[in-house]
C-alpha cells in the first residue's frame, strides 16, 4: 500500500521542537527519544512544524528540515513529513531538491507537506519582507511551488489548509494529501471533503487516490470514539500533536488505545 492510500484509519504523532515552549535548551535528544519511540510503537509517521521561532518569537527552537534529516537517520520505518512547510520560504527548485535529499537519507519516507505560510511576525523577523504577502499573492506562490515540486519531487506531497475556493482546488491539482486542522466537528470535515469531491469531478481527478488528513491536540487518554466519528465523515489520517509532550509514556499509552 502507498502511503496516500485511503485503507483504514492511520496515525502519525507531531514531535516536539520547541515551537509549542515544548522543547526547552533545543534538547534534540528528547526529540530523538519521542521520535524513535513513535517508530518503536507503531505510529504510521512524525512530523515537525516549518517555524523559525516560537510562538512568541524566540529563536530558540529546532529548524524542521534540518531536524529531519537527522531524524531520518534515527529511525527505520516512520514516514518523517511537516505540517507544513511555508512556500514563502524557500525557492521552490531548492526545496525540492531538500526534499529529495531527506527522502533518500531515509529510505524514501520523507511527505513533504506545503501551505501558503500564515506567521506575519516571523516572516518579518527572518527578512523576508516588510510584511506577509495578500493571501491571493500566497496562494499564486504555493500553486507555483507545487508545480515545481511535482516536477523535481517524485515523492508524496501534502497540502495543508482548508480555503475552499483556490486552496482545495489547489489539491485536487497537484496533491496526494490534504490536512485539515483544529476541529473535532465532523460537520466541518464533512463540509470541506464535499468541497474538495466537487473540484475533483470538475478537474477529472479521482477524489479516493486523495489522502485525507487531520491534525490537532489530544491528551493520551483520548478515546477512540472521536477518531471514529471523524472516520466517518472521510478523514482517513489522522496527525496528532499529544500532551503531555515529549512524554514517551503518554505515548505508549495513547498507541495501546489506538494502535
Amino acid at each position: 500500500m502507498s502511503w496516500a492510500e485511503n485503507d483504514g484509519v492511520r496515525f502519525g504523532v507531531v514531535v516536539p521542537q520547541g515551537w509549542r515552549d515544548d522543547l526547552p535548551g533545543r534538547d534534540f535528544e528528547r526529540m530523538v527519544s519521542v521520535t524513535q519511540a513513535a517508530d518503536r510503537l507503531g505510529f504510521d509517521s512524525i512530523w515537525l512544524y516549518d517555524h523559525l521561532q516560537t510562538r512568541d518569537g524566540d529563536p530558540a527552537m529546532l529548524e524542521c528540515w534540518t531536524s529531519l534529516a537527522a531524524l531520518a537517520r534515527e529511525t527505520s520505518r516512520v514516514r518523517l513529513g511537516q505540517i507544513v512547510t511555508c512556500a514563502l520560504y524557500r525557492n521552490p527548485g531548492l526545496l525540492a531538491q531538500m526534499a529529495a535529499t531527506v527522502d533518500a537519507a531515509s529510505g524514501g519516507r520523507v511527505v513533504l507537506g506545503l501551505g501558503a505560510g500564515w506567521d506575519e511576525d516571523e516572516y518579518r523577523a527572518f527578512g523576508y519582507g516588510a510584511e506577509l504577502p495578500p493571501i491571493a499573492e500566497r496562494l499564486r506562490h504555493l500553486d507555483e511551488t507545487l508545480q515545481v515540486v511535482r516536477r523535481r519531487f517524485d515523492g508524496p506531497v501534502l497540502v495543508g489548509g482548508a480555503g475552499e475556493r483556490v486552496l482545495l482546488r489547489l489539491v485536487a491539482q497537484h496533491a496526494d494529501a490534504c490536512n485539515l486542522t483544529d476541529s473535532f466537528e465532523p460537520g466541518f470535515y464533512r463540509h470541506k471533503l464535499d468541497v474538495l469531491r466537487r473540484h475533483c469531478e470538475e478537474l477529472g481527478r479521482d477524489y479516493d487516490s486523495i489522502l485525507r488528513t487531520a491534525s490537532f491536540t489530544v491528551a493520551s487518554d483520548v478515546g477512540r470514539e472521536l477518531f471514529d466519528d471523524l472516520a466517518a465523515a472521510g478523514i482517513t489520517y489522522f496527525i496528532l500533536y499529544v500532551t503531555p509532550p515529549g512524554d514517551v509514556a503518554a505515548l505508549e499509552r495513547l498507541a495501546a488505545e489506538l494502535l
